[in-house]
């Protein structure tokens, strides 16, 4: 199948912005447009315009045809850092046929290269003497082994290779100069090359050059790095500089940079493990506590301000060389959409307020009374984060069905029945005749149960849905359930709130919220909730099937039980602990409730 234009131009877009490490804000801002805007290009809900592709093509230091080459043309285009102009030359490029073997032979004229200034002068060609013209006519030392050209495969096009850390920049690279692994271009470019690397500089045989520019390679011939000089003496005099000479004469001139190319080199190495995503969260509560003289409160108070944005943030930086790109502001559907200001949409989540229907009759008919204990999830909403998420936007698929390897919303006929009074309906209390439309993570559950024998298979007349994977917030679900751990483990109560306002928020704010800009997914905040009442029923299944008697299922995390022990150290079946993979015990009452009567 042939790509459209367009659609290659996407494709181009997300494998450059792999390769630079920008995420969708840091391009908008460089285009001077919006994430969302740039969203909907790359969804394909609108097309790129010509002066965005300009734009782009200027942004990352290529033509626009290169830009639309493809993404393997574009990638070996990209040869400076994203943002910055292409180096000018630091004098004019003139390319000369082969010189002629005797000094007093005169060669023909050199033939100027398009664009490129003519010189002010010309050395004649007798005035070089043959000792010269040899020095012109012999490529600079090269050390043994090492090349300046990509390894190629049979087709001409660069071997692709087990990935390895880049010599020069650590990031993982799956090319190879002179068979080191180096990133193609050299777009990264550090500051200084290490001895053991690739020579830098080299001469080209049969060529007159002075300082050629990545900009101005000639086909056909090999690619140096970023910054290389090809030199020619321009007296006798002179003499060809070798390459280590011309590596480190260029290492001075190499100044940090902000952006994309630094935030890069940040995440290589070391910069991608846990401690990185730990010290924005450790950092910012110092941050806060210095603000505010170590007042607790009214630092976690203005931490937990900020919990949005700085969620949102750590989020993006764990989403930085994931596999799958995310849609972040997918086209709107009708039930998805809130009907009014404080309404809510179409979506049927699982809520529970269910309460053990046979057990009240009983007690109410003389009953001996039972002691009630109340049972509280840890984090419930930081665990619903690991569940199956769509990536891209919603397509419906009129047939309905099932397919594990998708997520979104689905439309059932009418509710599923239920016929288990001891244990809580798995999509709530909520009672309506007609179809009802569901999320990814309550089917998954109804699916679960029809495994169990409980119910039948959910009947699925049409639905919505995109690819999916379980782990697209699994890193950043990973990181505050460990800076929670530490925090608890270490008796610091700021830092706990102020991770708890971060998961929170974030499965709050991720749908139609005026506190959120940076992400618009309402299907995500309905999968992951659902994923929370379901993660608690599943706990209820598990404490029903060790002999627990269900009394009451609450919201997210409050399970009732009674009738034996619950804790897994005295023979039950629940860990007691503060951690996410344990309960805690929250409150104890007896039923049947008594009222005070006063006298």
């Amino acid at each position: 199948m042939t790509l459209s234009t367009l659609e290659t131009l996407r494709l181009t877009v997300a494998a450059l912005r792999q390769r630079t490490g920008e995420n969708q804000r840091e391009l908008a801002a460089a285009l001077g447009l919006t994430q969302d805007k740039v969203s909907r290009r790359q969804s394909g809900a609108q097309p790129w315009s010509l002066d965005e592709v300009d734009a782009l093509a200027r942004h990352w230091g290529m033509g626009p045809l290169d830009l639309l080459a493809g993404p393997t043309h574009a990638a070996q285009s990209l040869t400076w850092s994203p943002g910055t102009a292409a180096p000018p030359p630091s004098a004019p490029t003139t390319f000369a046929p082969t010189p002629p073997t005797l000094a007093a032979d005169v060669p023909p004229a050199p033939i100027a290269v398009p664009g490129a200034p003519t010189p002010p002068t010309q050395v004649p060609p007798t005035a070089v003497p043959a000792t010269s013209v040899a020095s012109v006519a012999a490529p600079a030392p090269v050390p043994a082994g090492v090349t300046t050209d990509y390894d190629r495969g049979p087709d001409g096009a660069p071997a692709l290779h087990p990935p390895a850390p880049c010599e020069r920049c650590g990031r993982p690279v799956a090319y190879r100069i002179g068979g080191r692994p180096l990133h193609l271009g050299g777009w990264c470019a550090p500051g200084a090359i290490p001895a053991s690397g690739p020579a830098t500089s080299a001469a080209l045989p049969d060529q007159a050059t002075v300082q050629q520019p990545p900009s101005t390679a000639v086909p056909g011939t090999p690619t140096a790095g970023v910054d290389q000089a090809v030199a020619v003496p321009a007296t006798p005099a002179d003499a060809v500089p070798t390459a280590p000479a011309s590596a480190s004469s260029a290492a001075p001139s190499a100044a940090p940079r902000s952006g994309p190319t630094a935030r890069s080199r940040e995440y290589a190495g070391t910069g991608r493990e846990l401690g990185f995503y730990l010290d924005m969260i450790t950092t910012a509560v110092e941050e806060a506590l210095e603000e505010h003289d170590g007042d607790t409160e009214a630092a976690g108070a203005a931490l937990e301000k900020k919990a949005i944005p700085n969620g949102m943030d750590l989020f993006d930086k764990t989403r930085v060389g994931a596999v799958y790109e995310h849609t972040v502001y997918p086209e709107r559907l009708e039930f998805l959409s809130k009907k009014s200001r404080n309404g809510a949409d179409d979506i049927w989540e699982g809520r529970h307020k269910w309460e053990n229907g046979p057990l009240m009759a009983r007690l109410k008919a003389g009953a001996d009374p039972v002691t009630v204990d109340v049972l509280d999830t840890n984090a419930a909403y930081c665990s619903a984060l690991k569940t199956h998420l769509p990536i891209g936007a919603l397509q419906h698929r009129p047939d309905g069905g099932w397919d594990p390897k998708r997520s979104g919303v689905y439309l059932l006929p009418k509710r599923p029945t239920w016929e288990h009074p001891h244990l809580p309906d798995p999509i709530g209390n909520r009672h309506e005749a007609g179809p009802v439309l569901l999320d990814e993570a309550t089917v998954r559950l109804l699916i679960r149960c029809h495994k169990l024998g409980l119910t039948d298979a959910p009947h699925i007349t049409e639905a919505w849905t995109s690819g999916a994977t379980e782990g697209l917030l699994e890193k950043f679900r990973r990181v505050l359930t460990i800076a929670r751990e530490n925090a608890i483990r270490d008796g610091d109560t700021v830092t706990e709130k102020y991770i708890k306002a971060i998961y929170a928020k974030f499965a709050s704010t991720i749908g139609e919220s005026a506190y959120n800009r940076d992400l618009r997914r309402p299907d995500w905040m309905h999968i992951i909730r659902s994923q929370a009442f379901a993660n608690l029923w599943y706990k209820s299944q598990r404490a029903h099937k060790a002999g627990l008697t269900i009394v009451a299922l609450r919201g997210t995390d409050e399970l009732h039980v009674t009738g034996g022990e619950w804790r897994k150290g005295a023979g039950g079946v629940f860990e007691e602990g503060r951690l996410t993979t344990q309960l805690k015990l929250k409150d104890q009452y007896t039923l049947p409730r008594t009222r005070n009567r006063s006298a």
